[in-house]
Order: C-alpha cells, then sequence, then structure tokens
C-alpha cells in the first residue's frame, strides 16, 4: 500500500465535504464522482485483493480498465473487509468524518453489515441506490442496467416499431439514477447545513425509478388518452422532417426541422424553396400526414452529398444539424477543443490519458481535472492515519488480519 498516493484535488462549491462511496459498478460510484467534480473529497470502500468489478471490464490497456480509468476517477481508495465485525466498526468511525455515505448493494445488505444508516452517525446524508427500490415486492429482485430500463418503461420505446427493442448504447440508467441521487443529495446537505437542521435523510434512488421520471408524456397519454406508446425508430408522429439521414461519404446527419419556419428555410437549403408552399408540405399538419414521403426527400438531397457540404448548408440556413458523432470526431471537434469538453487525467497506470471533463461547469471558474482513477487500496494509510489516528502498528494488524 502507497501511503504517499496523491489525494484528488477538491476545487469547487462542494469543496470541505467528505462523501463515503462504498457503492461498485456504475450507479452508486458515479453519483459519489459526481459531488467529487464539485470540490467533494470522496474516499471509495472496496473490498480487499478484488475491489470494485469495474476494474475487471474491459477495455483493457497495460493491465488497466479503461472503464475504471474514466469511472473511477477522482476519488481516493481504501480497502475495508465490511463482512468482519473490526471493517464494520472501522467504517462507522470512518463514514462519522463524512458528510454522505453513497452505496448501491441489494437492500438490507448494509443492515447485515450493522452499517444501515441507523447504525451511522446522524448528520449523514445517506444515498441507497438499486434496481427496484429499498422496500415494496420486488425490492429484493436482482438486476442491472438493462433491468431499470426495461422495468422503467424506456426500452420498449427504443428502436424500430417492426424489431425488437433496443437498449441505449450506454448503461443509461444506472447514469441517470446516479444524477438525480448527486442532485438529491445536494438539496439535503443544503437542509441540513443551510436551514441547520444538523441531521441527515436516507434517499431512496432506484434505476426503473430515474428512467419513469423522463417518459415525457407516455403515462399520461395512456391516463387519459388509453395511448400505449411504442417505438418509432428515428422518426416522430407529432413532427415532420426530422431524421437521421443518410450522406454520400457513409456517414449519418440528424436535421430538425419540424417547424415551419425550419422548414422553409431547410427549403431553401436544398434548392427547393417551392417545397414550403407546396400544399403537401405547407403545414406541420401536413407534412406530419406524410412524415414518410417528406422524409425521403430530405433523404434524397443528403444522399447526394458528403457530411459536410449538408451542415454547411444548414447552418447559413440557420437549420437545427448535426453529424451522429464518433469518438474520432469529439476529439477533432474545434468547437469541443475551444470549450475543454476534454481533460488529460493522469492515471497511475496509463499516465495522460484524455477523457470527458467534468459537467456542467461553473461560469468563471476554471474546470477541475480530476485525479486518476486510484490503484487498489493507494490511500488505506493515508486515510485511516489521517482521519482515525491509526499507528502503523494498527495499520499492520488489520493487514494481517485481512480487515484491510
Amino acid at each position: 500500500m502507497n501511503a504517499d498516493a496523491p489525494a484528488p484535488a477538491r476545487p469547487g462549491p462542494l469543496h470541505g465535504l467528505r462523501v463515503i462511496d462504498v457503492g461498485t459498478r456504475i450507479a452508486a460510484p458515479f453519483c459519489a464522482g459526481l459531488l467529487g467534480e464539485m470540490g467533494a473529497d470522496v474516499i471509495k470502500v472496496e473490498q480487499p485483493g478484488s475491489g470494485d468489478f469495474m476494474r475487471e471490464i474491459g477495455p483493457f490497456k497495460d493491465g488497466q480498465s479503461l472503464f475504471w480509468a474514466v469511472e473511477g476517477r477522482g476519488r481516493r481508495s481504501v480497502t475495508l473487509d465490511l463482512r468482519q465485525a473490526k471493517g464494520q466498526e472501522l467504517f462507522r468511525q470512518l463514514a462519522a468524518t463524512a458528510d454522505v455515505v453513497v452505496e448501491n448493494f441489494r437492500p438490507g445488505t448494509l443492515e447485515g453489515w450493522n452499517i444501515a444508516p441507523a447504525d451511522l452517525a446522524p448528520h449523514l446524508v445517506t444515498v441507497r441506490i438499486s434496481v427496484f427500490g429499498q422496500d415494496g415486492p420486488s425490492s429484493q429482485r436482482p438486476g442491472l442496467d438493462r433491468l431499470g430500463i426495461g422495468y422503467g418503461g424506456l426500452l420498449h420505446l427504443t428502436g424500430y416499431p417492426d424489431r425488437p427493442p433496443v437498449r441505449v448504447g450506454v448503461t443509461i440508467s444506472d447514469y441517470l439514477t446516479g444524477v438525480f441521487a448527486a442532485n438529491a443529495a445536494v438539496a439535503a446537505l443544503y437542509e441540513r447545513d443551510v436551514r441547520h437542521t444538523g441531521t441527515g435523510v436516507v434517499i431512496d434512488a432506484f434505476l426503473y425509478g430515474s428512467v419513469l421520471r423522463v417518459l415525457e408524456w407516455t403515462l399520461a397519454a395512456y391516463d387519459l388518452l388509453g395511448v400505449v406508446r411504442s417505438r418509432e425508430g428515428n422518426v416522430l408522429k407529432n413532427s415532420a422532417p426530422l431524421d437521421n439521414y443518410p450522406t454520400s461519404d457513409g456517414r449519418y446527419v440528424c436535421i430538425v426541422a419540424g417547424s415551419d419556419q425550419n422548414f422553409r428555410r431547410l427549403c431553401r437549403a436544398m434548392g427547393r424553396p417551392e417545397l414550403a408552399t407546396d400544399e403537401r408540405y405547407a403545414t406541420l399538419d401536413a407534412r406530419v400526414a406524410r412524415h414518410d414521403e417528406i422524409n425521403g426527400v430530405v433523404a434524397d438531397w443528403t444522399s447526394s452529398l458528403t457530411t459536410g457540404e449538408i451542415e454547411e448548408r444548414c447552418i447559413a440556413a440557420d437549420v437545427p444539424v448535426g453529424t451522429a458523432y464518433t469518438a474520432a470526431d469529439i476529439f477533432a471537434d474545434e468547437h469541443m477543443a475551444a470549450r475543454g469538453d476534454l481533460v488529460t487525467v493522469d492515471d497511475p497506470v496509463l499516465g495522460p490519458v484524455r477523457q470527458q471533463a467534468p459537467f456542467p461547469r461553473f461560469v468563471g471558474r476554471p474546470t477541475p481535472t480530476p485525479a486518476g482513477a486510484p490503484l487498489l487500496g493507494a490511500h488505506t494509510d493515508a486515510v485511516f492515519s489521517e482521519l482515525l489516528g491509526l499507528t502503523a502498528d494498527d495499520l499492520a494488524q488489520l493487514r494481517e488480519r485481512g480487515v484491510i
């Protein structure tokens, strides 16, 4: 263990707050990471010997998980066996020095380890993330992100109507839940510290709930109209033309021209101003009634031009347009470069790694650069000696017993 491993820098409005990340995989660690990027000191508690499962997920470079290199950044790592009574005791002491505890074990796990919210200091804000919530008949069901998007109603809406549902390209219910949970944690800290209640709360954040919250009008339409919303592919039944259109260089561009004003602009960009007054397309209702037809007209135009030519013409006509970017496009984009959307993180294994910058930003303040994802237990000695006053002999004995 390296007691001299550098701690992450802690700029930002949450400087001085401490977060204990006792989660694994994505949702809880992401919540903690967001708080860390706003300035909190995040201490990650991991199982001795194995650590967070994200350390084992590829792709890999020089034996280091690139998934871990991104999602493990900006925190200190300590090892602690929470299945041992001494580990539980040390966790309770460590949590008492903190403001927020974030976890995503199956409901009841922390109770079995004697480190549930009722066992911890009353000032703590505890974020509990699960798939189905802390109570209810399904609370004990196992599950991961895919169940969150399925049970929450998003999977049914994603893809084309004549094909099976398709998952979103990233683990979206994990990330959404992490964002919502971080927002709730900040609200709870405001209540505790600004309103001077002095006591924390327990936040019940569950994967399907974050998905349910972003379903737009889906539930209201079923309640009042009996409409079961389903997959529509890339088009919308209430807007046209709108699609991801093919280009001559094998790319796709999204053009959003549903309003009459944007449609007139698109017609000028296409060199087809007569379409704007054609009774078949002159109004939104008319275009929606012929959405396949008008989308086909636009697709024929985009297919004859390169991505760059389409963007140039649409931007000149003030038409909303955007290319479906790859990672290579993101790295090459001058706008993202100018805004600092990528940061170079110094990883302890990989060295400098360019990855996405903290988001969102505080205007007038520099964008913080997170510390690299730590080696397993890199800060065990430093944290326990600094915060709990353990001596070198204490640490040696704990290590011999497998507690750390």
